[in-house]
């Protein structure tokens, strides 16, 4: 079984397309960890604002077969997958680092460059991860978060409820 952390975000209806994800991931695989949720400004393009969160599961499945179990799961949430990449989403789950793995897997460069460049992956991944070493340079996560250049990215966290149990407050 591997450890493995990814990062969700929406910005259309994200409260309930969070916690239709959440479920989903939950029934599929288990939840070990389930980091705040914090909402920023869209980057790239004009659009609402975002939820995100990163949440860790365990699994044996491969990585490419972990990401079409993620497809499906965006799918049935109504992703628009021909909308351009920088665009308003229902869900985005994505793989941000395997424990045990780094390098290109499956397709995908492990772990995501977004952790090191958007606030919104790095601290939810700071607070579930704090103590796990990025591979490639040697620094846990929290200490990337705290040398992270805050001022180039507003982010705050918000109040969310799943299933009855606070796992934000702002």
């Amino acid at each position: 079984m591997s450890l493995i952390y990814l990062s969700l975000g929406s910005n259309i209806d994200a409260p309930r397309n969070i916690h239709a994800a959440l479920d989903a991931l939950e029934q599929q695989f288990g939840l070990c960890l389930i980091s705040s949720v914090y909402e920023s400004k869209s980057l790239g393009f004009q659009g609402k604002n975002f939820l995100n969160l990163a949440v860790s599961i365990q699994s044996h499945l491969p990585i490419n077969e972990l990401l079409n179990v993620f497809k499906i799961i965006e799918d049935a949430l109504k992703r628009d997958r021909s909308a351009p990449k920088f665009s308003d989403r229902t869900m985005d789950i994505d793989i941000l680092c395997v424990h045990d793995r780094w390098g290109d897997v499956d397709g995908i460069r492990l772990p995501r460059a977004e952790i090191l460049e958007n606030a919104f992956v790095l601290l939810p991944l700071a607070e579930i991860a704090p103590d796990c070493i990025h591979p490639c340079t040697g620094l846990t996560y929290s200490n990337h978060w705290k040398i992270f250049d805050k001022d180039t990215q507003d982010l705050w966290r918000v109040n969310f409820n799943w299933r009855g149990r606070q796992i934000s407050i702002c």
